[in-house]
């Protein structure tokens, strides 16, 4: 898959999957600090904390997502963000998970930038 692509629709993201060594997850977009995966986890998610600041925007299934101390229900649709270093997962979810990951900004996450900067 082209990772400068402008467009990438979720059947095509899905066709990557599993990877090689059966990941649960594939890079579909780079751009800049941008990258985006889709990850469709199977049976238990066994994610550890990330380096940068990330959003899930949930496509299909449902669950319960573990963000630090919190734990929300969530559905399709639904915008789920994590700070960079916070331990979360998805637990309790549905078999047919699909979720867009969308990482970004610095290493230690946008809250390590300087003060008074926005970008």
């Amino acid at each position: 898959m082209n990772l400068d692509k402008r467009r990438v629709t979720v059947t095509e993201a899905l066709a990557r999957l599993p990877g090689p060594k059966g990941e649960r997850f594939a890079t579909v977009f780079e751009h800049g600090s941008l990258e985006a995966e889709v990850y469709a986890p199977r049976g238990a998610d066994p994610q550890t904390p990330h380096t940068r600041d990330e959003v899930y925007i949930v496509v299909e299934g449902s669950g319960e997502f573990i963000n630090g101390a919190s734990r929300e229900r969530f559905g399709p649709g639904d915008f789920l963000f994590v700070s960079a270093g916070i331990e979360h997962r998805f637990v309790n979810f549905s078999d047919d998970l699909v979720v867009w990951v969308i990482f970004y900004g610095p290493e230690g996450g946008e809250a390590n930038k300087p003060e008074g900067s926005r970008r």
